[in-house]
């Protein structure tokens, strides 16, 4: 079997932003800096070399910090996607992402008979959260 997870590249922030996704999604969140795998005296050694998040609904996200002296150049060129059918628990997430997010799409049934909603969260990250009406 294969698993494609997200990747998110940040700049300084990882730990902050895999902490809030860790207080929207639950899970265990693990970090590893680039002190721990290499020189401590380094300057980024408190950076985040790679972090993954397990959560209870079976997700994984990885991230890191983009190190010095690599380009770092956010973007559109990513959105994360939460879709199932427990209206509940996906209207959660929404709620506790929307937190200082700009929303690009309300969350509300849509003509496809969805309820969806799409926002790019506090860290430039864009998320499409969408219930399903169907089994």
């Amino acid at each position: 079997m294969a698993i494609l997870n997200p990747y998110i590249s940040f700049k300084d922030t990882a730990r902050d932003a895999m902490e809030f996704y860790q207080s929207v999604l639950g899970g265990e969140l693990f970090f590893s800096t680039f002190g721990d795998m290499g020189d401590p005296e380094a300057p980024n050694a408190n950076g985040i070399m790679h972090s993954s998040l397990q959560t209870p609904e079976g997700f994984t996200l990885f991230a890191s910090d983009t190190p010095d002296g690599m380009d770092y150049n956010p973007g559109t060129n990513i959105s994360i996607s939460i879709s199932g059918t427990e209206s509940d628990v996906l209207k959660g997430y929404w709620d506790k992402l929307s937190a200082d997010a700009t929303v690009t799409v309300p969350y509300a049934k849509q003509m496809w008979g969805d309820e969806f909603g799409m926002l790019v969260d506090k860290f430039g990250i864009s998320w499409m959260v969408n219930v399903s009406a169907h089994d």
